[in-house]
């Protein structure tokens, strides 16, 4: 990392340290990988035996980076809320799409272990803490074929209308829960995962406020997988459908039920916006970073085209776009690390950096010329991967919506 990339002169010698580790791990193994997951025409190759993605995700483990999201009583790595950062922006500036599956993996694992449920923390939580082969993957499954970004609408009256409620559902029979329904293609790890945290509906009558939150093991019977979805960017990135056919859990597998639904949404949505802001700031660093080194290398008019006077200006506005990215990301990711946290600000980052990312990325394809449309050329993924950026985790539009509301409910 150049020194004009960085206005944070309070690391620690430890964490300056850590930086330079997950920064050349993202460097030596997370680009490299994912270029090559990109070239694959069927995504399932890219999930297949073998495959360079397994190795990846096994070298993650290994490190011990999939239990940055568990309490250090359960195997966590301790990072404080900085050094969170730092770790997301610099998986965010290899590679987006790994680093979205890596920020999935521990979902399920990570609310096992705030339930406080024993024979959870037993069952799954700690063989997860022990994992270095990626035995244990998790996914977040709440996208459904009729519902989307509606999902996370939470505090708003659509989401406790009762015309309106949740395609996968569950009822209570003895001590077990019983699950019926569909999870969309977009359900990010879906057909790798071997747990899913899975937000469900419980009471239709209040809407997608009845809902639920359950721990489902992924090989039980009654649950089944679609094939991996072919999309245009985040090819790294597996995602895909699960179907649920009666498939039966434990009563205490269920984590939460209506009553805590509706909050629960919302803190999810904080999180997850929060860092998918680091993510993509690290992705746009990345394509200024590219579009930098090409125009001190690239020659037209007889010099450099960093020399000519249009071209300076372009990188300085994208220069300016990423630090302005990558100082609210770290601004809010810190704000909802250290005390109430605040959806608003999330989403602010989440659009913003998103949009940021696409951006920028669209310009170093600019600066690139005929060359940044080829393929397996690093600024033609970003743009592709950044593109993405805008839809998931919520749409950048229907989010605003959200975020807008929450800012005329506190005037």
């Amino acid at each position: 990392m150049g020194a004009y990339l960085d206005l944070d002169r309070t690391l620690s010698p430890e964490q300056a340290t850590l930086r330079r580790e997950v920064h050349r791990f993202s460097e030596e193994v997370l680009r490299p990988a994912s270029l090559t997951l990109d070239r694959l025409a069927d995504p399932e190759d890219v999930i297949a035996s073998g495959s360079i993605f397994w190795d990846v995700m096994r070298q993650y483990y290994e490190q011990g980076y999939h239990r940055r999201g568990l309490p250090e009583p359960l195997g966590g790595i301790g990072l404080a809320p900085e050094e969170q950062f730092l770790v997301a922006e610099e998986f965010g500036w290899g590679s987006a799409d790994l680093a979205i599956a890596f920020g999935v993996t521990s979902f399920p694992f990570s609310f096992a272990a705030a339930s406080g449920n024993q024979k959870l923390i037993d069952e799954v939580v700690r063989p997860f803490a022990e994992d270095k082969d990626a035995r244990y993957v998790g996914c977040w499954a709440i996208t459904e074929p009729q519902h989307g970004s509606d999902t996370l609408l939470a505090g708003t009256p659509y989401f406790r209308d009762p015309n309106i409620s949740h395609g996968v559902t569950a009822r209570a029979d003895g001590d077990e829960w019983v699950i019926s329904g569909q999870k969309s293609a977009w359900v990010s790890n879906g057909t790798i995962a071997t747990h899913a945290l899975l937000f469900l509906g419980i009471d239709s009558a209040q809407g997608m406020a009845g809902g639920g939150v359950a721990l489902v093991p992924l090989d039980l019977p009654g649950v089944s997988k679609g094939r991996a979805l072919d999309k245009l960017g985040q090819r790294a990135l597996n995602q895909g459908e699960i179907f649920f056919d009666e498939a039966r859990i434990p009563r205490d597998y269920m984590l939460l039920g209506p009553n805590g639904y509706e909050f629960l949404v919302d803190s999810v949505l904080t999180g997850a916006n929060a860092f998918m802001g680091v993510t993509f700031a690290g992705l746009a660093r990345a394509a200024f970073e590219e579009a930098l080194a090409y125009s001190k290398q690239r020659v037209q008019g007889g010099r450099p085209i960093c020399e000519h006077q249009l071209v300076q200006k372009k990188l300085f506005d994208m220069f300016a776009k990423v630090q302005s990215a990558r100082s609210l990301s770290r601004a809010v990711l810190l704000y909802n690390s250290t005390g109430p946290s605040a959806l608003q600000y999330s989403i602010a980052s989440k659009v913003s950096c998103t949009t940021t990312a696409f951006e920028v990325a669209s310009d170093a394809v600019q600066l690139f010329g005929g060359y940044g449309l080829s393929k397996g050329i690093l600024v033609e993924k970003l743009l592709r991967d950044a593109r993405a950026s805008m839809i998931e985790d919520g749409s950048n539009d229907v989010l605003s919506l959200v975020a807008a509301r929450k800012l005329l409910d506190a005037c």
